[in-house]
């Protein structure tokens, strides 16, 4: 069985934690990826972005302030989690850098990972892509599509 080391991209694009967005934007269109990195200057892997940050989406498909009541001078959400959601929203809306749109602590695979554990992890926490790190610094990146391709290829 193959390792992570054998399938993955050791040399991904990244981006800094303070890139502007239009920074991202351009890195993510440039080398038709749909999701970076945020590694620090020490070069650890701080963060994920992906087009979905970029975009905010719901039912209405706009930003809006939950519902609420008053009650003895406080604002009671009526949405379960409301406030927190709104928040966690607001400052998408607001981000202009990569720090501040990321998410933070990413799922992250180490390159002696066997590509079944790789496929495991990326199945189990629903993502596309993992960065690889080795002793907390970004090392490399691999896919959903290596993955599956060195899983084809066995």
């Amino acid at each position: 069985m193959q390792t992570v080391a054998e399938i993955m991209d050791p040399q991904p694009v990244t981006v800094a934690p303070d890139a502007t967005l239009e920074e991202v934007v351009r890195k993510l269109q440039e080398h038709e990826v749909n999701g970076l990195p945020v590694v620090n200057a020490g070069g650890r892997c701080v963060g994920m972005i992906t087009e979905a940050d970029l975009v905010i989406g719901d039912e209405e498909g706009d930003l809006h302030v939950p519902h609420y009541i008053e009650l003895f001078g406080g604002l009671i959400p009526l949405e379960f989690n409301g406030m927190k959601h709104f928040e966690d929203r607001l400052k998408k809306a607001t981000a202009a850098r990569a720090e501040e749109l990321m998410t933070e602590d990413p799922v992250t695979i180490g390159p002696e990972a066997t590509v079944k554990e790789a496929a495991h992890l990326i199945s189990a926490k629903h993502h596309n892509r993992l960065p690889v790190v080795e002793h907390g610094r970004l090392v490399g990146l691999v896919t959903r599509v290596d993955v599956l391709e060195s899983l084809a290829r066995d």
